[in-house]
C-alpha cells in the first residue's frame, strides 16, 4: 500500500509501506480521511515521534473492507470512525474505567502504525459506525468532537448555565456545541480571530466576543451582569486563556482545562486567588474516554452528528491535501498561527466522496 511515512524530523515521504493484514477480533478500513492533530505537529517537526519509520494519524474514517476472526459488531462496507487510544484494560485504572489514564497503552498513529496511510488495521472494539448520511469529513471528525464532550463530563457538567469557551479552534467549537445540546442557558465563545468567532456563530454561539478588545472582560461582565460564567472551559492551551478562565469564573463555578499547554505558566498571586476567593472548582481533562470502551463521548458523537443536533461546517476545515502531499501540508505548521482550523489528508481514491 502508499502511506505518508514520517521518515527523519521534518521528512515526510509518500512511499510503498507494508500493508496492516487482519488478526482475529481486528477490522481493516480503507481511509478515506486522516486529519492532522495538534500532537502530531511536534512529532513531524520537533522529533517527536517514538520510533522512525512511522506512519502518523489517529483522527480519520473509512469503510471496513475486512474483518477478523471473532468480529461480530462490525461488517464489511461499514463506514467507520476510530477510536486511537488502545488500553491495557488490566491496570487499576482502566478497571475503573479511567482508559485515558493507563498508564500502559499503546496508540494507533504514534506507538504503532496510523492512519495516514490506504489502510489501517483496529481493534473491533475501536471501530465507531456511522451513519452514510455522515460525510468522511465527519468522520475524521470524531476524535476532536469526543475531546471536547469528555471534557464536559469532567467539569460534571449541567445545563441552565452560563457557559464560556475559551478558544475558537476545532475543540472549542465542538465544546459550545454540546454545551448547547445539553442545555445551556447562554454560551459565549471567546477567541482573538473574526473569522473563528463569526464561524461559532453559525454554529450556534449565543455570544462571540474578541479577546484583543481591551474591554474584552467589560464585555462578558455586561452579558452575565457580573456574576461571572457558571462552566468555563479552556481549550487553547495559552496562558491568556487560562488566566481569563480564573477572571471569567462565578462563584462557585466549575472550571475545566481541555487545552495543552506548551510554556510553562505563571499566574500572579492576585489570578491565582481568584479560586480561593470564588471557591470554583478547577480540573483537567485528558483525551476521550469512559466505560464501556471507548465510550459514551464516541456514542454520542455518531448519534447527535447523524440526527444534524452536531453540526459541521466546511469552514472547521482549513485545508485538504492528497494523501501523497503529507510533507507539503506539514510544512504549514513551521508558521505560528496560519493554520486556521483542520487540514485533512485524503486517499486520491475517496477524494469525491468525502
Amino acid at each position: 500500500m502508499k502511506a505518508a511515512v514520517v521518515c527523519g524530523n521534518e521528512d515526510v515521504r509518500y512511499m510503498d509501506y507494508e500493508e496492516p493484514q487482519v488478526q482475529p477480533g481486528m477490522v481493516k478500513v480503507k481511509v478515506r480521511v486522516s486529519g492532522i492533530c495538534g500532537s502530531d505537529i511536534p512529532r513531524v517537526l520537533h522529533h517527536g515521534v517514538h520510533f522512525y519509520p512511522i506512519v502518523l494519524g489517529h483522527e480519520f474514517s473509512g469503510d471496513v473492507v475486512e474483518v477478523g476472526e471473532g468480529v461480530t459488531k462490525v461488517r464489511v462496507g461499514d463506514r467507520v470512525s476510530g477510536a486511537p487510544l488502545l488500553p491495557c484494560m488490566g491496570c487499576e485504572d482502566c478497571q475503573k474505567g479511567n482508559y485515558s489514564l493507563c498508564r500502559h497503552y499503546s496508540f494507533i498513529g504514534s506507538r504503532q502504525q496510523g492512519s495516514n496511510g490506504d489502510y489501517v488495521v483496529i481493534p473491533e472494539k475501536n471501530a465507531v459506525v456511522f451513519d452514510p448520511s455522515v460525510s468522511y469529513e465527519q468522520g475524521a471528525m470524531f476524535e476532536p468532537s469526543t475531546v471536547a464532550l469528555h471534557g464536559l463530563f469532567q467539569n460534571d457538567y449541567r445545563g441552565g448555565e452560563l457557559v464560556a469557551v475559551l478558544g475558537g479552534g476545532t475543540i472549542g467549537l465542538f465544546t459550545m456545541q454540546w454545551a448547547k445540546i445539553f442545555g445551556a442557558k447562554k454560551v459565549v465563545v471567546f477567541d482573538i480571530s473574526q473569522k473563528r468567532l463569526e464561524l461559532a456563530k453559525r454554529l450556534g454561539a449565543d455570544e462571540t466576543i474578541c479577546s484583543l478588545e481591551e474591554d474584552y472582560m467589560e464585555q462578558a461582565g455586561r452579558i452575565t451582569e457580573g456574576a461571572g460564567f457558571g462552566y468555563v472551559f479552556e481549550t487553547a492551551g495559552q496562558t491568556a486563556t487560562m488566566e481569563a478562565a480564573f477572571l471569567l469564573a462565578a462563584n462557585k463555578a466549575s472550571v475545566c482545562f481541555i487545552g495543552t499547554p506548551h510554556k510553562d505558566l505563571t499566574f500572579s498571586p492576585a489570578v491565582w486567588e481568584q479560586m480561593n476567593r470564588k471557591e470554583f472548582k478547577l480540573t483537567g481533562s485528558w483525551m476521550s474516554y469512559s466505560a464501556p470502551f471507548p465510550g459514551r463521548e464516541w456514542e454520542l458523537t455518531a448519534h447527535y452528528f447523524a440526527t444534524g443536533q452536531l453540526r459541521f461546517d466546511p469552514a472547521l476545515i482549513f485545508q485538504k491535501f492528497p494523501m501523497s502531499r503529507a510533507q507539503e501540508a506539514f510544512q504549514l505548521f513551521k508558521e505560528p498561527g496560519k493554520v486556521k482550523g483542520k487540514i485533512l489528508l485524503v486517499n486520491e481514491s475517496g477524494e469525491q466522496e468525502a
